[in-house]
């Protein structure tokens, strides 16, 4: 039992992570298409290139999958909310195993 809640709470850890890296990628890119933050600043120009390339194979497969919307990337919603359900669900399980 005590694997299960250390099972779940790693989950729930990286669940959080990558929730907080496509929150951080969404603002950057913000930041730099309103000219907030000039694209030439090195630092946060390869943190961004950085965050893209690490969340690019999982965002990548469900942009492909997902209709046109006329500019507007719906690819980082779907991941949040399966990161949710996949969290809400583990829970349940655990909480069935008691």
């Amino acid at each position: 039992m005590e694997a299960l809640v250390a099972i779940y709470q790693i989950v729930d850890m990286l669940a959080t992570i990558f929730i907080w890296l496509i929150i951080i990628q969404f603002v950057i890119g913000l930041l730099f298409a309103f000219n907030v933050i000039n694209s030439s600043n090195q630092f946060l120009a390869s943190f961004y290139t950085s965050i893209n390339n690490f969340l690019e194979p999982v965002l990548g497969p469900i942009r492909r999958r997902l209709p046109e919307t006329g500019g507007i990337d719906f690819s980082p919603l779907v991941v949040i909310i399966g990161l949710q359900v996949l969290l809400i669900v583990l829970a349940a399980v655990l909480r069935s195993a008691t």
